[in-house]
């Protein structure tokens, strides 16, 4: 999977299409991720000791990771990824339209 958590992406079918948001989670063996803001869903709480009240809180789904391109901030478009070495000899993602190396996303 090409897409890394704290990458910028942009939605490019469904109900939140043209959507441009950080990835907050990726899953990689069911080729899911959690974009900020998008496929919103409501979820029933029982009352629970932290939170007493119970209630609806609305938070995010996952949606298929072939629904989401990266977003390339300096070109302001979406473009594939491929896989470049440098000169140390370290592979990087680089984005197709512009060439340009993926600015660091991912968990350190």
């Amino acid at each position: 999977m090409k897409i890394k958590t704290g990458d910028t992406v942009k939605v490019i079918s469904g109900h939140y299409k043209g959507t441009v948001s950080e990835v907050k989670a990726v899953d990689p063996k069911n080729n899911k991720v959690i974009v900020e803001g998008v496929n919103m869903i409501k979820k029933s709480l029982k009352p629970s000791q932290q939170n007493p009240e119970g209630g609806i809180v609305e938070k995010e789904a996952p949606i298929d990771a072939s629904n989401v391109m990266l977003y390339d901030k300096k070109a302001k478009a979406a473009s594939r990824v491929g896989y470049k070495f440098n000169e140390k000899g370290e592979k990087k993602r680089v984005f197709k339209k512009s060439g340009e190396e993926v600015d660091k996303g991912g968990k350190k």
